[in-house]
């Protein structure tokens, strides 16, 4: 077996590659194809963890890969994204290889890291091409960086490897979009503008009959025609990949509860709070300044990349004492694997892994970080908790750990005893992954709002199923693009 690939290009990041690539592995799976995703490289701070071939604890690969994986029905595992950088700060990222962290590849230069890194992938991408019959593979960016074009292997090497008939898709509420396809079609080298195949044009907002008779003019220059235009869709139910987007609509109806999530530089892994985004009743706002944290019913601390940085990052816009604030006053603060961190007293960093800080001094903990990374699934239970987190009480459920960091409560059994502390969650071995002091609550464990008995226990209802949502989709390309066109990409060039 070796696969057919269609690849989905983008004229800029966000243009809507990784949602296309997802809704693409459900539309061809549904059709009985073999389908599994792949992504050479990917910069990203959401990660999921997938099992690894060692029958070791797990490996990270991007988020969006992961959830292309179950929509196209299949496992995720490490060969779908088999280089993962996740950004610590504006100059140096952690590099993953194949799940696996890599610090001796963290200081190469970019152009000699490639050369390490283009095998490595090309590999991953061939191994699945013998046991598939199609890889929708998306890209990075844009393919027509020129300045990058001699050591790009995750869309230029890709494309070429995998002899994948492509797609470019546009972003078109940005504006100049026809512009950005034909310059992106031109500044390609002519081998790999000859596997372009379609242009899609998504979150167009209006009647689609107004962009004539453009789509054709486009054709007429480049030999490429548009095979569909995506209307705006905010509420398809993916979660975003590139970042927060605070542009999104509040959720229509009156607003019950409004969480504020901070958004720190690093934050990291904010995925996992697409599910209660969608919620009915529940505002979300990310939130950068103490003003924006005033009328919260809630506050979280999520995930970080760099938990160091990102305190003293509150700390400068007075956000920490924005947040003790409201817990002085018994409103609800979430911490999150590095914002539980953030909750503690104080971190350590004898190996120079993230750096020593000051935590907000609202739960009694030491954080100490080790260049080991705990990457795990992890199963876990909630013990008696009182209010106001009472309803979580005896919950089990599952989720993910990825972390350098490992906490403990003070030794001084005194302060412990005084801040009224308690162990809020235990995994399946019984070690503490979770603690609580009053209103506020502190995990190591990534996935709590993506629990659905965990989002019933807190809000009385929950979200559709993925698979749902998934499905819906699939719909959304059956009714916007030529489905003609996609099938037409399977043929051989």
């Amino acid at each position: 077996m070796s696969a057919r690939c269609v690849m989905v290009l983008g004229t800029t990041s966000n243009a809507g590659k990784s949602w296309l690539a997802t809704a693409l592995c459900r539309w061809y799976a549904r059709r009985g194809l073999k389908v599994a995703p792949f992504k050479a490289q990917n910069m990203s701070n959401n990660a999921r963890v997938v099992p690894a071939p060692d029958g070791g604890h797990g490996g990270e690969i991007g988020s969006a890969q992961y959830f292309q994986a179950l929509a196209a029905r299949r496992t995720p595992e490490l060969r779908m994204n088999p280089v993962l950088l996740k950004p610590e700060r504006d100059t140096a990222s952690q590099v993953i290889v194949l799940g696996r962290v890599r610090p001796d590849l963290a200081a190469v230069p970019w152009h000699q890291r490639s050369a390490v890194l283009a095998p490595l992938a090309l590999d991953a991408l061939q191994s699945l091409r013998a046991e598939n019959e199609l890889l929708v593979i998306e890209g990075a960016g844009s393919p027509a960086e020129i300045n990058l074009q001699h050591s790009d292997y995750v869309n230029l090497g890709t494309a070429r490897a995998a002899q994948a008939a492509c797609l470019v898709v546009a972003d078109i509420d940005r504006g100049g979009a026809f512009a950005h396809l034909y310059g992106t079609h031109c500044m390609l080298p002519p081998d790999v503008r000859g596997q372009v195949r379609g242009f899609v044009l998504n979150r167009f907002r209006g009647d689609a009959s107004l962009l004539a008779p453009a789509p054709a003019q486009l054709q007429a220059m480049t030999g490429v025609p548009t095979i569909g235009v995506l209307p705006m869709w905010r509420e398809h139910g993916l979660p975003e990949e590139d970042g927060v987007l605070d542009e999104r609509a509040p959720p229509a109806g009156a607003t019950a509860q409004r969480i504020a999530i901070v958004a720190y530089p690093r934050i990291s892994n904010l995925d996992e709070f697409e599910p209660l985004r969608r919620l009915p009743g529940v505002r979300l706002d990310w939130v950068r300044t103490p003003q924006e944290l005033a009328s919260a019913d809630g506050i979280v601390l999520p995930g970080s990349k760099h938990t160091s940085g990102d305190l003293a990052w509150l700390h400068a816009q007075g956000l920490a004492d924005a947040i003790r604030a409201h817990a002085a006053r018994g409103g609800r603060v979430l911490g999150i694997c590095g914002g539980l961190q953030m909750l503690g007293q104080a971190l350590h960093d004898p190996d120079g892994v993230d750096g020593a800080a000051r935590g907000l001094g609202l739960l009694p903990l030491q954080t100490t970080f080790s260049a080991d990374k705990l990457v795990q699934q992890t199963a876990a239970r909630f013990g008696a908790l009182p209010a106001p987190w009472s309803a979580l009480a005896q919950l089990q459920l599952g989720g993910y750990e990825i972390r350098h960091g490992r906490s403990s409560t003070t030794t001084t059994t005194a302060l412990a005893a005084g801040a009224g502390v308690q162990v809020a969650l235990r995994n399946a071995d019984g070690e503490a992954i979770g603690w609580q002091a009053g209103s506020v609550l502190g995990v190591y464990l990534h996935g709590l709002f993506e629990n659905p008995a965990a989002l019933h226990a807190l809000f009385g209802q929950a979200t559709r199923p993925l698979d749902a949502m998934f499905d819906g989709l699939a719909d959304f390309i059956d009714t916007h693009l030529d489905t003609g066109a996609l099938m037409a990409l399977l043929d051989p060039p």
